[in-house]
Formats: structure tokens, sequence, C-alpha cells
């Protein structure tokens, strides 16, 4: 595998240019067999945190603010727009409009302090074939002047023909977890939240744009039912989480919070559709 070209950044690129630019390539992409991830690496050397912005993203997300610690989701902010700079380049193979966010790990090896500098890093790691498409694995990782602090994988799907068509997996559902909590969600959330992460994907916005891409209302953004349900489990620490984004949240609507043990999930207040699963474990536990 050839080693990464590292692009070193004196500040995160802007983000709206970044989705206008995957816009225009968009339409000239068309995923293929043996497709390679761009062989760029991004780093942002010397990251503060803006205490502003910070504070939006706790609201927003229910996390306390004003707290000794980062969020554990925090950091996925911060490598955001490194990523979208990665992926709405003319080299990645996918187009940008229309990908999903299916999954994401996190291994956070300690509290994160809001008043310490990071190095970030980001790169697109994998392109993998699935049966829907191809997925695309964007990794990030956080350093101090000790080393590795925070790291995640994001998987974000292309959806196109297989050939051959893959079957569904036969796999059995999950068994419901026990209800914990029941959340009423405003129609104007994914544009809070847009305002505090950046991300201004129309799907997330209003009724009209998402119905552009085929839904019928705006839905939340996934990073925000788990960075919510995080914030309900009040996970901190050395931790390791694992969350699979199963079906979109429609904007207005009400979700029920579930969890039991290590496990987590975010589902639709009436019937048995969930949203997202995941699970929570300290680092070092079995």
């Amino acid at each position: 595998m050839t080693a990464p070209r590292t692009v070193t950044l004196a500040s995160p690129p802007a983000l709206l240019p970044l989705m206008a630019r995957g816009a225009l390539f968009s339409p000239l992409k068309r995923p293929r067999p043996g497709a390679v991830p761009p062989a760029t690496r991004i780093v942002l050397p010397g990251r503060r945190i803006a205490q502003h912005h910070l504070a939006a993203y706790e609201r927003v997300c229910a996390f306390p603010t004003g707290r000794a610690e980062l969020p554990v989701t925090y950091p996925h902010l911060l490598g955001f727009p490194a990523a979208m700079r990665l992926m709405s380049e003319r080299a990645f193979p996918l187009p940008l409009l229309g990908l999903v966010h299916t999954s994401i790990d996190i291994t956070q090896h300690r509290d994160l302090s809001p008043a310490d500098p990071y190095e970030l890093a980001v790169q697109v790691t994998e392109l993998r074939p699935h049966r829907r498409g191809t997925e695309a694995v964007v990794s990030t990782e956080l350093r101090t002047a000790d080393g590795p602090v925070w790291q995640s994988a994001s998987t974000y799907l292309a959806r196109h023909r297989t050939t051959p068509a893959a079957p569904e997996p036969g796999t059995e559902p999950d068994a419901p977890l026990p209800p914990l909590a029941q959340w009423s969600l405003r129609g104007d959330l994914g544009r809070r939240y847009a305002a505090a992460s950046g991300d201004r994907n129309p799907i997330h916005l209003h009724p009209l744009t998402a119905r552009l891409f085929g839904f019928p209302r705006a839905i939340a953004h996934g990073m925000w039912t788990v960075a919510r349900c995080l914030a309900q489990h009040g996970a901190s620490g050395p931790v390791h989480v694992h969350a699979r984004f199963r079906a979109p949240v429609l904007l207005p609507g009400t979700v029920t919070y579930a969890a039991e043990g290590t496990a987590f999930e975010l589902r639709a207040a009436r019937g048995d559709r969930v949203h997202v699963r995941g699970e929570v474990r300290a680092l070092g536990a079995r």
C-alpha cells in the first residue's frame, strides 16, 4: 500500500465550499470495483477548542455545559471539515451526494480537557464492497504531546447496484432493550445541530430539501442521535463506543431511549423500529 501524502493545514477548511464542490463532482462519479481511496492524510496541528462552539454543541446534544472534559463525540466535529475535504475531492471515487453514515467506532484513552491543544489527523483508509454498494472508512485521530488520545472510524455507504447482487443476511432481530426515557424532537433540530456542527446536509434542514433525496421530512443527524444517547448514558473516561445507524429519525418526532448493561438504542416511540443501536465499554472491561 502506498504511503499517504500528508497535507498540513493551519486551520480547518470551510465546509460550505466543500459541500458545493462535492455536489458538483457527484454526478461525474460512478463507483467501480477496485477503486482506491485518495492517498492523502490531512493534519491540523495545534487545534484549540473554541468554548462558544463547544457550549453550543453541548446544549443541542444535552451534555452538561462547562464540564472539565470534552463529550466523547465532540472530536468527531473537529475532524469533520477535514473528512469533508477528502470526500469532496475529485480523487475520492464515491459521490458525496447520497452518502449515508452507517456506523462509528470511537476509542477514547482518557478524559480530554477542553483547554489542551491537539493534533488532528484524518484519512480515508479503506473502500470495501457492501451488499448495497461501496463503503468508505474514514479514520480520525486526536493526539497530544504524549501520543494518541482518541480515535474513530466512521463508515459511509454509497448505494449502487452490485454485481452479483448479494442476498440480505438472515439475522435474528435484537431483543428490545428496557426503555429509560422518551424524547420529543422538534422540527428544527436538524437546523440547530447543523448550526453547532457545521454539517448542513440538506436532508437535515427542511422538509422540502429532504424530499429531494427521498425523505418525507427532514431527518436528524446520525451523530446527534449517538451523542444524545451518550449524554444520557454519561459515557466518559477510557471507553470504546460502537454505534450502527439503522433507520433515520424523522423530524418532528418522538423517540425512546433504551439501555441495559453496555448496550443502548434509540427507537421509535411506537412500534419496534430501531434508529440506532450501540455499545459502550470501559477500556479493559470484558
